[in-house]
């Protein structure tokens, strides 16, 4: 059985073992990209606060805006943070990911969010092989080799385990250390061992959940076996290949710009009174005294309640959009599997849900998964090479 182990690691290894150290390699870079990104750009997340100063209304603060933005785009979304020294983010119809960071207490505008050309590549290398699909939900040969291949590497992973075994005492204490003064060789050897059986539950965990973004049948069945039910994927194009218009809109501002600060219309044809807003801020403050984020959307309300998680933990709360006034909340901790297993899973595949120390021992596991591959590689050549000579 060890020998039928052997040859599954080994014959699974050779063909995808380079695009299995791609995608670890990848996802290392990925896993301090917000960390990184909000250090490279302080003045687009953090403001200063004057003594005694107070933030705008939201209905001001979309005053402010509208005399510094086109015509074409519509606020849909502001989502104000509950650290005071915090930028707030405005949302727009139409433009998905793409944010605007503003000053509270001045209506400035800080620039908008930014992903730098290096971690583009590196999620287009991770999750696609850079065959990119235009779709949301469609697929590619890219994304079905990386969907294949995190298969294999779950095979290769328990298979990989099995093989580790000791057999005696001794043999588990070397198979748990790396030996450094016997050689390059049996420095990659232990180096393989060792740290391969120190990652793999990490590495499991990421490959486990990272299919759920491959495969729809392997979605489907591990939302059910967490009692919940896949949610189904817009089949909306990706910003990449949406009309440049919309992007070239919303870079060019506009300095004398004029509109009545009362509403706008919105996607239905309706037109939003924005001072809403303010009563049903100060009426989700009286329930929330203290918050991470609150995001004012035109047809309901988030709050992240917990100031000191980096988690998607929100709880939703429906609102009249003509008076303000706030209706049933629904807690995240009651909320349905269906709403909270995508978090988790997200949770889970990226280490963000145990702040930076998961995410350090991610980055590791990730780092290390994706040399495991070369170090095997070498290994494999040396014992075939050898294995010759000796004839």
């Amino acid at each position: 059985m060890r020998k039928a182990f052997a040859k599954i690691h080994l014959w699974f290894s050779i063909p995808f073992g380079i695009i299995i150290s791609v995608v670890c390699l990848s996802g290392a870079a990925l896993v301090f990209e917000q960390d990184i990104t909000r250090a490279l750009n302080p003045g687009f997340y953090r403001v200063e606060v004057e003594d005694g100063a107070k933030p705008l209304t939201p209905s001001e603060l979309v005053t402010k805006l509208r005399t510094q933005l086109p015509d074409s785009l519509r606020i849909s979304g502001l989502q104000m943070s509950g650290d005071p020294e915090e930028a707030w983010m405005v949302s727009f119809e139409h433009l998905n990911r793409k944010t605007l960071s503003v000053n509270p207490y001045t209506g400035e505008i800080n620039g908008w969010n930014k992903s730098y050309p290096f971690f583009q590549t590196m999620r287009k290398l991770h999750r696609w092989l850079m065959d990119v699909p235009p779709r949301k939900g469609d697929k590619t040969v890219g994304k079905t080799i990386v969907g294949v291949t995190t298969l294999v590497f779950v095979a290769i992973l328990i298979s990989g385990v099995v093989i580790w075994i000791p057999r005696t005492k001794k043999a588990l204490k070397n198979r748990l250390q790396v030996s450094c003064n016997k050689g390059w060789r049996r420095f990659c050897y232990d180096s393989h061992v060792s740290l391969g059986f120190y990652t793999t539950l990490f590495l499991l965990v990421m490959a486990l959940t990272g299919l759920t973004w491959s495969f729809t049948w392997y979605r489907t069945a591990a939302y059910s076996l967490f009692g919940g039910t896949a949610p189904k994927v817009e089949n909306t194009p990706r910003p990449e290949y949406r009309q440049k218009g919309r992007k070239d809109a919303a870079k060019q501002p506009r300095p004398n710009g004029q509109r009545h600060a009362g509403g706008e219309k919105g996607r239905k044809g309706t037109t939003f009174n924005y001072a809403v807003w303010d009563k049903a801020a100060d009426a989700v403050r009286q329930i929330y005294p203290t918050y991470k984020s609150v995001k004012l959307g035109t047809e309901g309300i988030e709050v992240a309640p917990n100031p000191k998680t980096d988690r998607r933990q929100t709880d939703k709360i429906q609102f009249d959009p003509q008076t303000g006034r706030l209706g049933s909340i629904t807690y995240y901790k009651d909320a349905p599997a269906s709403q909270t297993l995508k978090g988790w899973f997200y949770a889970f595949h990226t280490g963000s849900w145990g702040g930076m120390w998961t995410k350090v021992l991610y980055f590791l596991a990730a780092f290390i998964g994706g040399i495991l591959p070369l170090s095997g590689y070498y290994l494999w050549y040396k014992r075939k090479f050898s294995s010759r000579r000796k004839r």
